[in-house]
């Protein structure tokens, strides 16, 4: 049933979930010839169709071998590692795993054609030399779903022209808290944004009509499959406590529009779903069902299939079937059994571990003949429906040349730039600036390409990328220079040389380090106020007090994926604008800020927020009431927009040139100091004969994203790592570790949340461990003692390691007061011990533990 009231924004509520209309037809006799290939097909064959392996860890012969129906390339991972890998290579690639799949069908009276998926979130972004585009929560600003049509084209367009057929985008999330690391993936708090835009963007990258899914579109995924956006406190793979109504009629809004646009794909999403409609589907299986989407029989098969009557494939995130009550990295059958169609599995032995585990399910029952054969038909429709039994081989698709990064795509990303920038303030008119001006160029992003991509670029967390991997790129130093010449733009981002001299203005360009989801999210305990999240941040406050102290006339720019609390630098600027995460097209950015020279055209601000701006530190979850919900009561997890949280600029807002009002001084958050330091406890040994049984050690990083325990007894061995633990003065107290190359973090953690260590500082103790080098490292080795590397920082261990002859056992003491200087939060500590690198070493460690040091005892 649906109910009969409608909001101002065109949306309804719904009473029960609604029955959707593809924009899709089902060609006649297309079913029955898909039906008549999974009648031939044997089990082995089934179950490739519905894996899909990760680059890092796939042969060709693995796909011959296995008969793989699709595989994916993650971020970060490239052909041969080749980071700048250029098209032909891409096309290689992928053609030779297509060439493999063709011949696991040799013999057989048909064939089954290949896939390859890819990450492009935000332009075809782990391909050098691709368009870049703003990340989504800039898009939502611009309120402009053509605008997002003409991306998604150009983006299947640089897709196709690599060999690829299939992007795990758009993601229709509706973010309500602002600590969850993938808000910036949103388009905006209110699902109005979210619907219109989900249907343009599935236009553009799978096209309509007679361009639907042809040459140059791609496969699209609707993700993630439900109520991500939802978590407590914006926990990432957290758990959603809303109602069904509210995850009907708010968090599945953009599905119902994708779906009805023709999408072919869905993502389901790593959170949990805590509601008594999210049943146990297998509750003789043995471990109680833990509410994961990824297991939810209800919201997969019951709603998505069912009642949605979605037909397209339900693909698993990077091996999250492993979250599954019940189910292991190299065991997927209840995920299978709840609706899962494709699993997307990383490592090597996991993905054939799963493999093996599914046939043997297969042969016992456990998994039902059925469920498989549905995932493999539907898995043929995708296919069939993309014509990629049609298709050529990829390195006999022809494009024409230059589609990567054209200047044509280029150009439209800088018009999502111009359009997706949020002018909050311009007092006195400080805006446009004049083209003659002198200007200083200051702030931690002044020059700074890696905090204006953001995550997703290049890499998982685009935190490693340099102007070299952006081919043209501009910062807004940069495209500050091409406006007023180099001889009126001086570039100074800490104030060290320039200062404020002989300036008309000053442009200072703010914001968060790039960062992509766990990493990026804020812990319960923190406070969402851009000065107190890093020391780097802080010291942009102390370069705007001393312009404003000089009298300069300040324009700030602001980086970020989401929005903070910073009403003091809104305070300290004439003029204040939300750049979001623009990407390389700096020229976007002074296209707004500069009068336009003589003949071009002007442009004016038109982005209006698509998230309510905090005027509290606390307010984390404060959002506005989308107006088609009736009777609307505010969620225990999120707070109310009004009253004491009520916003600083509210859903919507947005300043022009041409109709700006005066802001003026803003009223600021009381700033509660912290409490006295907790006393230093007894006996806190991480690694070692003394360690706290409680405390777990595990790896994470690339491929693992999900962590894994060390194991005790035998060597954990994955992609990234492997460990082991040994003897050295006592039972399993050191411990090896190889480090093979990856982006890799190992830890030790307290279950139950964090603890106050600031005592060890005030008493002149710190951080100590026993340490041999078998091979030297390639990259920084970081010791990090916090809850949310990197939010915070870490000391790089190889130039203290540096003439320490191989082999040889040495102690490094790490001062708390050294930690605290370099930013570190020691108030609220789960994780009391961390080594991270991205580069190979071989390193032993033992007697890790934190020092009183008054009393020269190893503390707790």
């Amino acid at each position: 049933m649906v109910a009969e009231i409608t909001g101002v924004t065109g949306l309804r509520h719904r009473d029960d979930w609604p029955r959707l209309s593809s924009s899709v037809p089902n060609p006649a006799g297309q079913e029955e010839q898909i039906a008549a290939i999974v009648r031939q097909m044997t089990v082995r064959e089934k179950v490739g169709q519905i894996l899909m392996p990760e680059l890092a860890d796939l042969r060709p012969e693995d796909v011959r071998d296995y008969a793989i129906g699709s595989a994916l390339n993650g971020a970060g991972i490239w052909p041969g590692g080749e980071r700048h890998a250029r098209v032909q290579r891409w096309v290689q690639t992928v053609d030779t795993f297509w060439c493999a799949a063709e011949e696991a069908y040799a013999g057989r009276p048909f064939r089954v054609p290949f896939a390859w998926a890819t990450d492009a979130v935000h332009g075809h972004n782990n391909v050098f030399g691709a368009t870049i585009f703003p990340h989504n929560i800039g898009l939502g600003a611009a309120r402009d779903p053509g605008l997002l049509r003409r991306i998604g084209e150009a983006t299947a367009r640089e897709i196709a022209a690599t060999g690829m057929d299939w992007t795990f985008a758009p993601t229709v999330t509706v973010p309500r808290d602002r600590r969850w690391g993938r808000y910036y993936e949103g388009y905006a708090e209110d699902p109005e944004v979210v619907h219109d835009y989900a249907r343009a963007v599935v236009e553009g990258l799978q096209g309509t009509g007679g361009s639907f899914l042809g040459p140059e579109r791609v496969i699209c995924s609707l993700k993630h499959w439900v109520g991500d956006g939802a978590t407590v406190d914006g926990g990432d793979r957290g758990v959603a406590r809303c109602s069904e109504d509210l995850l009907r009629n708010l968090h599945a809004v953009g599905f119902y529009s994708g779906i009805e646009a023709g999408a072919q794909c869905v993502m389901a999403s790593f959170t949990s779903w805590d509601d008594p409609a999210n049943y146990d589907p297998a509750p003789q299986a043995g471990d109680p069902y833990n509410g994961k989407v990824h297991g939810s029989r209800y919201l997969i098969t019951d709603v998505l299939k069912n009642a949605l009557g979605f037909d397209g494939v339900v693909l698993s995130d990077w091996d999250a079937h492993a979250e599954v009550a019940g189910c292991t990295p190299t065991d997927a059958g209840n995920a299978i059994n709840a609706g899962l169609d494709v699993l997307m599995v990383a490592g090597r032995a996991t993905w054939q571990g799963v493999f093996h585990r599914t046939i043997e399910q297969i042969e016992s029952g456990f998994i039902a003949m059925e469920r498989l054969d549905d995932a493999v038909t539907r898995v043929l429709r995708l296919k069939a429906r993309a014509g990629l039994w049609d298709r050529p081989r990829p390195a006999e698709r022809r494009y024409p040349p230059g589609v990567l990064g054209s200047a044509q795509h280029r150009a439209l990303s800088r018009e999502a730039v111009r359009k997706s920038l949020v002018l909050l303030k311009n007092d006195d008119a400080v805006l446009p600036l004049r083209r003659s001006a002198r200007i200083l160029v200051a702030g931690s992003g002044a020059d700074d390409i890696q905090k204006q991509t953001g995550g997703w670029t290049l890499t998982w967390q685009g935190d490693d990328v340099t102007a070299a991997d952006l081919p043209g790129c501009s910062t807004v130093a940069d495209a500050v220079r091409a406006v007023v010449g180099a001889a009126n733009c001086l570039v100074d981002p800490h104030l060290e040389v320039a200062g404020s001299r002989d300036v008309d203005a000053a442009i200072v360009v703010i914001g968060e380090d790039s960062y992509a989801e766990m990493r990026g999210t804020i812990k319960p305990w923190r406070p969402l106020d851009y000065r107190r999240l890093k020391a780097s941040y802080a010291a942009d406050l102390e370069v705007l007090e001393r312009l404003r102290a000089d009298g300069v006339p300040v324009v700030t720019v602001m980086f970020t994926g989401r929005p903070l609390y910073c009403t003091d630098v809104i305070n300290l600027s004439a003029a204040f604008v939300a750049a979001w995460l623009p990407g390389p097209e700096g020229h976007g950015i002074t296209d707004l800020l500069f009068a336009p020279a003589a003949g071009q055209p002007r442009h004016d601000f038109q982005g209006r927020l698509g998230f309510s701006w905090p005027g509290r530190r606390s307010a984390s979850a404060m959002n506005s009431t989308p107006a088609h919900l009736a009777n609307y009561r505010v969620p225990a997890e999120e707070q109310a927009s009004e009253g004491d949280d009520r916003p600083l600029f509210g859903y919507g807002y947005g300043l022009t040139l041409a109709g700006a009002t005066r802001v003026g001084p803003l009223p600021v958050d009381e700033d509660v100091p912290p409490p006295p330091a907790a006393p230093v406890p007894h006996e806190l040994v991480t690694v070692g004969t003394a360690a706290d049984p409680r405390l777990k050690l595990r790896v994470g990083g690339h491929n693992t994203w999900s962590r894994q325990d060390i194991a005790t007894g035998e060597p954990t061995d994955i992609l990234v790592l492997r460990a082991f633990r040994f003897d050295l003065f006592g039972s399993s107290d050191a411990l090896s570790l190889q480090f093979k190359g990856f982006p890799t973090f190992v830890y030790a953690q307290w279950p139950g949340g964090p603890r106050d260590l600031r005592g060890y500082a005030e008493r002149g103790g710190g951080l100590r461990l026993r340490l041999r080098q078998l091979d030297r490292p390639t990259r920084p080795v970081l010791l990090c003692c916090h809850d949310d590397y990197p939010a915070q920082p870490g000391v790089d261990l190889v130039p203290l390691l540096s003439s320490t002859p191989l082999g040889q056992w040495t102690t490094i003491t790490v001062s708390g007061a050294r930690l605290l200087a370099l930013g570190t939060d020691l108030r609220h500590v789960d994780v009391p011990f961390m080594l991270y690198t991205e580069g190979t070493a071989h390193l032993e460690i033992s007697r890790v533990s934190w020092v009183d040091g008054r009393t020269g005892e190893e503390g707790g």
